[in-house]
């Protein structure tokens, strides 16, 4: 059974050292301890939720984690400093380790709501919100951000940016490096067209010393990430640990210091099978759980196979934990096939 890490300011500021990116429909509490079974140090945060959602609607449903999942950062989308300051203080009475403030998201609903990366264009708003969410909290409280939006110039706009946070008090930014197109390219598009530009982060990092700066964007393996943090205080990985998540396997060691050796796929699925009794018992789907786990087994003799049976399996009525063991077996028969 896993035990809860600490989440004090300390334990929050070395977890930062790396981080898996808060993701619209990825990041929910399941896939949380699926991450935190294969990482037991670093940083992990929630999808993003409006503030809006919480202080007006069901905000047991929005902030439910389970301790072992600390140390977790909510991330907080909107642009009211009161009703950010609302949604801070449900988020520290539920435990949160950290608060952070999307100025990042560039989805043409997010813009609509005037929030994300539209924000950027707005850093005495945005100063005025980190104000108002550190009035409400001891907690660490930061933002995530773009390098720029659109034809804004990246050396003065994003220093005018970070300079109206740091005023604010931010206690940490996260960057992703490269700048959301509001008008003309999909939030898809944001992802990979607009061109990665790790200097201008590099240069921010430097000019903001000692307030720490983390690195987003780009990032598709363990090895570009340790080359990153020679100059930043921290790297934070997305879709790279969400696809292929056994690689959060190696975090511990290479980012951390920790010398246990990192954890098995065998021994993740009987965790996650554990995990899925007791969710069940609470009427959660085993789909709502195995959707998360499709990428365990890439690379692997019987990895499609394992795929197959997480996501056809697993959607099927009465589907229960033994899908699981099914889908390990799929990748242990070969395995034992070659041993022999």
């Amino acid at each position: 059974m896993l035990q809860s890490p600490r989440n004090d300011a300390d334990a929050v500021k070395r977890a930062r050292r790396f981080s898996v990116a808060p993701m619209m429909d990825w990041t929910d509490r399941h896939c949380r301890y699926l991450h935190r079974l294969l990482t037991r140090e670093a940083l992990l945060f929630t999808e993003m939720v409006t503030s809006a959602a919480i202080v007006h609607g069901d905000a047991q449903r929005h902030l439910r984690f389970d301790p072992v999942e600390q140390p977790v950062a909510l991330q907080l989308g909107g642009s009211d400093p009161a009703e950010l300051a609302k949604a801070t203080r449900l988020a520290h009475d539920a435990g949160y380790a950290e608060i952070n403030l999307n100025v990042g998201c560039p989805s043409d609903r997010v813009q609509s709501g005037r929030f994300g990366a539209c924000l950027m264009a707005e850093p005495d708003l945005v100063a005025e919100c980190v104000r108002a969410m550190r009035d409400a909290t001891d907690r660490p409280v930061t933002v995530k951000c773009r390098i720029g939006i659109d034809d804004q110039d990246t050396e003065q706009s994003l220093d005018r940016f970070a300079d109206a946070m740091v005023t604010a008090g931010v206690d940490a930014l996260y960057v992703h490096a490269r700048k959301a197109w509001l008008k003309g390219l999909s939030p898809k598009e944001n992802r990979t067209i607009p061109p990665l530009d790790y200097d201008r982060v590099h240069r921010l990092r430097a000019r903001l010393t000692p307030l720490p700066v983390m690195l987003n964007g780009g990032l598709e393996t363990l090895e570009a990430a340790q080359v990153e943090m020679a100059h930043v205080d921290g790297v934070m990985l997305g879709r790279a640990a969400y696809h292929t998540p056994m690689l959060l396997a190696e975090v511990d060691r290479r980012f951390f210091g920790a010398t246990a050796e990192p954890v098995t796929l065998e021994s993740i699925m009987h965790a996650m099978a554990d995990y899925a009794d007791r969710e069940a018992g609470q009427g959660t789907r085993l789909n709502n759980i195995a959707r998360h786990m499709l990428g365990l087994a890439n690379g692997l003799p019987g990895a499609r196979q394992f795929r197959q049976i997480l996501s056809v399996d697993a959607c099927r009525p009465g589907a229960d934990s033994a899908v699981m063991f099914r889908a390990l077996e799929a990748v242990n028969r070969p395995r034992l096939a070659e041993a022999g």
